[in-house]
Parts: structure tokens; sequence; C-alpha cells
């Protein structure tokens, strides 16, 4: 793989915006119907922790982290660009994700994927994520399925 970079940006960030676009192209394919129910939990506005990655200067690929307990970040909006898959971005994006938490304070980080993205599941499950009852808003959703990992490096917050 040549030259790849990730910055830590936030949600206003150009190339993140265009790489969800095309993220939500393809679920509204994958999800059909769907769509519109997992879309209301994939609003970008509030994401503050964001990671961009760039190979030779593209935007190929990008996930981002928000507070989901006092004790977990959710991994939300991953995605790399279909030129760019199977070169092991994806994981680098999720490790970073990772250690952004941890510098927060997170001892765990949790995720919801679909059913319908096989190659996601594998992805998390490579990652060191095991499945998990469904959570928040997914209770009860047939086609998600979600995910946690405990965060080893993290660091404790003063005074939790």
């Amino acid at each position: 793989m040549s030259d790849l970079t990730l910055i830590r940006t936030d949600s206003d960030h150009a190339d993140f915006r265009q790489l969800v676009a095309l993220l939500d192209q393809d679920l509204a394919v994958r999800d059909g119907e769907d769509h519109a129910f997992y879309a209301q939990f994939n609003k970008v506005d509030a994401i503050k922790e964001v990671i961009v990655a760039y190979q030779n200067e593209v935007a190929v690929g990008c996930g981002a982290i928000k507070p989901f307990s006092a004790a977990e970040a959710e991994v939300k909006r991953m995605f790399v660009h279909p030129d760019y898959r199977k070169q092991g971005i994806a994981a680098k994006i999720v490790t970073e994700l990772e250690t952004w938490a941890a510098e927060f304070g997170f001892s765990s980080t949790v995720l919801e994927t679909g059913k319908k993205q096989p190659e996601a599941i594998a992805l998390y499950q490579k990652a060191g994520y095991h499945i998990t009852p469904n959570y928040g808003q997914y209770i009860g959703v047939e086609n998600s399925v979600c995910m946690i990992k405990p965060l080893a490096n993290h660091r404790q917050m003063p005074n939790a």
C-alpha cells in the first residue's frame, strides 16, 4: 500500500462528507426499504471525532466515534471507497478510532452493522470485536448486528 495518511478531524470536513454520501448510496442499495430506519441514526452533524484516510492525497476512507455511554464510544460511518478495498485501510481506520477512544478514557467501543454487510462483520471480528445483544435503537431489529470490543489500552479518567 502506498502512502496512507490518517487525519483526525470532525464531521464538517468536506472529504468526510463526500465519503459519507457514497456510504449512504451503498447502504440504500443494501438495506432497501430498511434504509430510512437506519439513516435516522447516522446523522453526522453531531460527530466531533472523525478519521479520514488518504492514499496519495486522495480521500479513500473514513470512520468516526461518538460517545455512547460513559464507558463506551460508538464506531460510526465506516467506509472505504470500493476502488481501495482489500488493502487494510479499514483496519487501520478502526485501530486509529480505538486509539482515539482510549485517549478519551473509554473502556470499550461498540458498533452496529447489518447482516447485509458480511465484509464489515468479518472486518470487525478480525479486529477483535464480538457480537453482543443489540443495544439501544437496534433492540429487536432483525437485520442489525451489534458488536463490542474492550479497549485494553484505555486510560482511566481521573476520579472515575
